[in-house]
């Protein structure tokens, strides 16, 4: 699987940088002037960064060339994934410290913010190295818990991006509104913060997280992905 770093630098309109990966297979490239193939766009949850989405997308990847080897031309076609940072978050999170300190960002980053940051680097894609018009992709949202909500919310920030699909993993998602789900919602956010963020290495935070019960299931490449 190929992979490109993308960083879109503030302005005198926006404060922070904006960061996301872009993951394809040299298969893939022959659909790349295709329009009916499809852009995956995959946000990501609280505590997360981009890069935790990569044995996701490896696994995906690996299917639908698998299909297309035996099926040929009928199976689903797929350009790229783009797996696109919350500022304060990751990579992200460290090159937005100082912005991230004031207002209108100081303790208050929640999805809608993480919805505008996505939305600038969409419509900003012209200006990335080497150019990218989201406007003209065939493009599925995937997105877990903040990323969920927050690839909700674009859909209605202007301009539009209209998206074919969506895959949303998010148990704060309801057809009955948020009411029902505030004692969810209050833990989930307490859960948040508290949760640990500061170890004396990176060999201590490895073992830390393959010992907690909760965690074990995870595929190992995740919780690799995570401390790294």
């Amino acid at each position: 699987m190929l992979q490109r770093e993308f960083v879109l630098q503030p302005d005198s309109n926006y404060p922070l940088h904006v960061t996301a990966k872009k993951y394809w297979l040299p298969a893939f490239e022959a659909h790349w002037n295709d329009i009916d193939a499809l852009t995956l766009i995959l946000l990501h949850s609280t505590s997360f960064h981009k890069e935790i989405w990569e044995p996701t997308i490896q696994w995906m990847f690996e299917i639908i060339a698998l299909r297309s080897a035996y099926a040929g031309s009928s199976v689903l076609k797929v350009k790229c994934a783009w797996a696109i940072e919350c500022p304060n978050h990751g990579q992200s999170a460290v090159l937005n410290e100082a912005a991230l300190q004031q207002p209108p960002y100081f303790r208050n980053f929640g999805c809608e913010k993480y919805a505008e940051a996505v939305h600038r680097f969409m419509t900003s894609g012209g200006t990335l190295s080497p150019p990218v018009d989201f406007s003209t992709q065939k493009l599925v949202g995937i997105g877990h818990s903040l990323g969920g909500v927050a690839v909700s919310i674009l859909q209605v920030l202007q301009p539009v991006f209209h998206f074919q699909g969506l895959v949303l993993v998010e148990p704060l998602l309801s057809p009955q509104g948020l009411k029902p789900l505030r004692p969810l919602q209050k833990h989930l956010i307490q859960s948040a913060y508290d949760r640990r963020e500061v170890w004396p290495s990176r060999k201590d935070a490895l073992e830390y997280f393959t010992s907690k019960r909760h965690i074990t299931h995870w595929d190992p490449h995740v919780i690799d992905l995570y401390v790294a």
